[in-house]
């Protein structure tokens, strides 16, 4: 019978639920091993506890993987707090009060990890362009191999004018660390930046010849090889170099999701014709098999089923009546094969169970066999895996920028209409964007251009260490001591640009930036941690804030402390003569003056915020600091108090 199904007479497989929990946490630590003959995918026990423990763990058994020199060590820098701050500077931010996008000046590395608690899951697409390890770059940053993690913390100098400067070197195809040193520097921070992806996120790579093989496995070792979307060719210099028997004339750009389930977003084609009309209009039809055999019955078999087609009934179209219950004369249809390997559907059954005769059909293949189709109406089209148009050439970039500055201050930037196609493919309005390696902040521009067109309200957050400019640079002749300071100069122009050529205002479009700069940590001698943060005001400790953070300093300390967006909106008041902020309508209230009394507690109290911060010498006298908790008590019991 039709709704008889087998009992599965055992229960759950308790071992496989927690492999695929630890594959989904940890997707590093799956590996291939032989087990009676056959090739099966098991945990790598030395990296699971290396994910697990503070210290380097040791492991000798032979296995399928990918390493290279001090591994182990890159994934401690990864897992490694950091005593770093982010200190706003209003005078380079372009509305500072009302914008939602962010500028970060600093080490990658150091913002990656300060970025973990406020933007876990809410990056919805990253583009990078790093350095592609030409033997020309320079890219080792302060975690260079020779350097530990402790020393790591205070590297940073700073210049006559109180910038911070950073310890860069080449890394020349002779040192005998070359390719080590490229790994080391990206493996953390790539693993740091999976996981501020949301469920649907996706990272795009720029990267050429001499790193990407290598960049390919560490991606499939962070973001997990059922992951890989595509690596797209790009043809982005047609003359090339005309220098021996082969010119390069391409790089690569490679795609990870976060969640294979779920996928890209296809391109609108507004003069599209549709092959086939019925009495709704035109529509296209695709596969329901998901080609790509990464997916198949061994890791998705819950996308393995049968569905059944009525060889007797079809449309005008050729289409098929199908249904997933058994029926006497109708024909069984699984996913065919390709290349010996056992796809599967792209939908669940109870999707299909849904779209059955109304979306989902069955319909003659080429072998004359059967296969079960989707009718597709939008108006949509793939990219294809060559982009090799004008629109992408590096020229192209270069002429951008040039006009905007006039000259050229940046090598081989990326052109806009890439970053737009990136952010079409993978963004919708209010999506976050990501760019951790943003030099001359392309991803900005085009951000800011793609929302004017579509009136989405997109953010960008970019970050780039303030790496200075060669003397004999036109970017330096120009005025421009580093690439930060080219970067925000664009966004400001473009933005403006943006404005004036589509007849928009800054109600309309969000062309601002607050600029936050990294620095060692406000406190003395001493860092609290999230789970030391939070104390008893009867507390007497002497003043652990150092003399040249400003109040709106430790407010963004607070922020990264408390996960709230540095986005966040912000306003200041003054009660009784001091300074109090409110982060997002109460969601936090702060005030770092001396003095306190009890009457400016009241009024910060009848506020009602869910946290509030204030100093351990804020209180003008005992008695005031005893009567904090009682006050709150009195008008806002919830609040959550806290002191620096």
């Amino acid at each position: 019978m039709s709704n008889t199904h087998k009992l599965d007479m055992h229960t759950k497989d308790k071992s496989r639920e927690n492999f695929e929990k630890l594959k989904a946490l940890f997707p590093n630590a799956v590996t291939e091993t032989v087990k009676d003959g056959k090739i099966v995918h098991a945990i790598d026990k030395d990296i699971l506890m290396q994910e697990i423990n503070a210290e380097v763990v040791e492991g000798k058994d032979e296995r399928y993987q990918f390493t290279w020199p001090e591994k182990k060590k890159a994934v401690l820098l990864a897992n490694a707090p950091t005593t770093k701050t982010l200190r706003p500077c209003r005078d380079e931010s372009v509305n500072f009060d009302s914008t939602k996008n962010l500028y970060i000046e600093g080490d990658n590395l150091e913002v990656l990890k300060l970025l973990q608690e406020t933007y876990l899951g809410k990056v919805k697409m990253i583009y990078i362009d790093p350095p592609y390890n030409t033997g020309k770059d320079s890219f080792v940053y302060d975690d260079k191999r020779t350097t530990s993690a402790e020393e790591y913390k205070d590297m940073a100098a700073t210049d006559e004018d109180g910038n911070l400067v950073y310890d860069f070197r080449g890394n020349a195809e002779s040192n005998g660390y070359f390719h080590t040193d490229w790994l080391n520097m990206m493996y953390p921070r790539l693993r740091l930046a999976r996981d501020l992806l949301t469920d649907d996120g996706v990272i795009f790579i720029s990267i050429d010849d001499n790193e990407q093989e290598n960049l390919k496995k560490i991606c499939n070792e962070v973001f997990g090889e059922d992951n890989f979307v595509a690596q797209i060719v790009l043809e982005n210099d047609p003359r090339a170099r005309p220098y021996g028997a082969i010119a390069t004339t391409h790089e690569y750009i490679i795609i990870y999701l976060k969640n294979a389930e779920n996928e890209l977003y296809q391109l609108i084609d507004n003069d599209k014709d549709f092959d086939y009309q019925d009495e709704y209009g035109g529509f296209d039809l695709y596969e329901l098999r998901n080609r790509n055999i990464a997916f198949n019955i061994t890791n998705r078999p819950n996308l393995f089923y049968p569905f059944y087609l009525n060889p007797f009934n079809h449309d005008k179209n050729g289409l098929y009546q199908i249904d997933l219950e058994y029926h006497p004369d109708w024909i069984e249809v699984f996913p065919a094969k390709s290349n010996n390997v056992q796809t599967v559907w792209r939908w669940g059954k109870e999707k299909a169970k849904a779209n059955l005769n109304s979306i989902l059909f069955g319909k003659k293949n080429s072998s004359n066999g059967f296969q079960i189709v989707k009718k597709y109406r939008e108006k949509t089209y793939s990219i294809h895996t060559v982009l090799n148009e004008k629109i992408y050439y590096t020229d192209r970039g270069t002429l951008e920028l040039k006009s905007i500055f006039s000259n050229k201050l940046f090598d081989f930037p990326k052109t806009i209409n890439l970053l737009n196609l990136l952010l079409k493919l993978s963004s919708k309005s209010n999506d976050i964007i990501l760019d951790f390696f943003s030099g001359s902040a392309t991803t900005a521009h085009a951000v800011m251009q793609l929302n004017a067109e579509d009136k989405g309200k997109r953010q960008f957050i970019m970050v780039q260490l303030p790496e200075t400019t060669d003397e004999d640079s036109e970017a330096y002749k120009a005025g421009y001591k580093n690439i930060c300071e080219i970067g925000k100069e664009r966004i400001r122009r473009a933005g403006k640009k943006i404005l004036q050529e589509n007849s928009l205002t800054e109600n309309d479009l969000d062309i601002g930036f607050r600029v936050l700069k990294l620095d060692t940590t406000n406190m003395k001698d001493v860092y609290y941690t999230p789970a030391q943060y939070q104390r008893s005001l009867l507390d007497n400790l002497e003043n652990n804030i150092k003399e040249d953070r400003s109040p709106e300093d430790l407010l963004f300390q607070v922020l990264l402390d408390l996960g709230v967006e540095l986005s966040g909106s912000i306003a200041s008041e003054s009660i009784g003569g001091k300074t109090v902020f409110n982060v997002e309508n109460n969601y936090c209230t702060a005030c770092f003056d001396t003095d306190l009394t009890d009457a400016v507690i009241t009024e910060i109290a009848k506020k009602q915020p869910v946290y509030a911060v204030f100093r351990d010498m804020s209180f003008n006298s005992d008695s005031v600091g005893a009567n904090v908790e009682q006050i709150f008590k009195t008008y806002s019991p919830n609040t959550k108090i806290m002191v620096l």
